[in-house]
């Protein structure tokens, strides 16, 4: 069986909530419940929590356990949900899966060691080990640009031959050919093996054989994701050409000083989450309305819901302004 008992190959796109903080940059928690239930509700296939896109290197031990356990409760069993337990250390990597699996997690995700640099050999001596740690999934993240080490084919090769519960991969390396070397190796040792990328880039992924992405701009734009994945599920690439097109300008968009950047969109939004914890800079006042005015460009202010409702209509100001 495939991730999270998927009968074949699981297919999909993963939420990534944000870490949502208060005045005082402490976690707020009630904050983070709403936009763990937006994303559900916006129609992701999964959760992941807390991506560095959540700020996971800013987060105490005690955060990222608490939180864990608050996002697994929140989803309810709507999505499956799969905790982000990367660490310098494989023993602290136990820990927090460990401790995923107790509070009911369907899976964890694990990068390549920071700082270490680990040998081919190092690197799949600490995947198994995590893997055998635990009873519940496990995918790995390869980030080949800020980590220096990878999970190429041949890693994840010999991890599907060791581990019955590595069903997955998250490539941020960004590599056509690498890519498609991944989905087409995997899928001859697993059938039901998932090979995902870390941005929606969804009509290449798919086209040849990916099982879809992790999201960074679903949180701003969830109408317009939702319309590329069903695009490219249904094989209708025409329909997702413009799409993939409006999705890729829109990452560009955010990407500069990112987090901080989606965390100004998502208040543009109507969907606050507070500021960023250093050394991340929050975006100054007219930064942000530069941003404002790009998102509207991408027209996103005229599509997607306002507020955390994710059936809401656009923002009401904008569409008084324009009646």
């Amino acid at each position: 069986m495939g991730l999270f008992g998927s009968s074949g190959r699981f297919r999909g796109y993963f939420g990534t909530p944000l870490t949502p903080y208060d005045d005082d940059l402490k976690i707020d928690r009630d904050t983070f419940v709403k936009h763990v239930r937006f994303m559900v509700d916006s129609g992701v296939s999964a959760l992941c929590w807390p991506m560095h896109l959540a700020e996971s290197l800013n987060l105490t031990v005690d955060e990222r356990r608490e939180l864990a356990r608050l996002t697994v409760e929140t989803a309810g069993g709507d999505v499956p949900v799969t905790i982000h337990t990367s660490c310098p250390g494989t023993d602290q990597v136990i820990d927090l899966s460990q401790h995923a699996q107790r509070v009911g997690a369907d899976g964890v995700v694990v990068i390549t060691p920071y700082h270490w640099r680990p040998t081919p050999a190092a690197l799949e001596a600490h995947f198994v080990a995590v893997g055998r740690s635990i009873e519940i999934d496990l995918m790995t993240y390869s980030y080949p640009d800020a980590m220096q080490v990878e999970v190429d084919v041949a890693l994840a090769s010999r991890l599907i031959e060791r581990l019955p519960n590595y069903l997955g991969v998250k490539d941020a390396g960004y590599d056509m050919q690498d890519f498609t070397e991944l989905c087409r190796v995997t899928s001859e040792l697993r059938s039901d093996f998932s090979v995902f990328t870390g941005i929606e880039y969804l009509l290449p992924n798919m086209a040849v054989g990916g099982a879809g992405s992790f999201s960074a701009c679903g949180m701003v734009a969830p109408r317009l994701l939702r319309r590329l994945y069903d695009a490219v599920s249904y094989g209708d690439f025409a329909a997702a050409l413009p799409l993939q097109h409006r999705i890729s300008r829109l990452w560009f968009l955010l990407q500069p000083g990112y987090p901080a950047t989606i965390k100004a969109a998502m208040e543009i939004m109507g969907r606050p989450v507070g500021a960023t914890r250093l050394p991340i800079l929050a975006l100054e006042p007219e930064e942000k309305e530069i941003l404002r005015m790009r998102l509207a460009e991408c027209g996103v202010l005229d599509e997607e819901p306002y507020g955390w409702d994710a059936t809401a209509s656009p923002d009401p100001e904008r569409a008084a302004a324009h009646a």
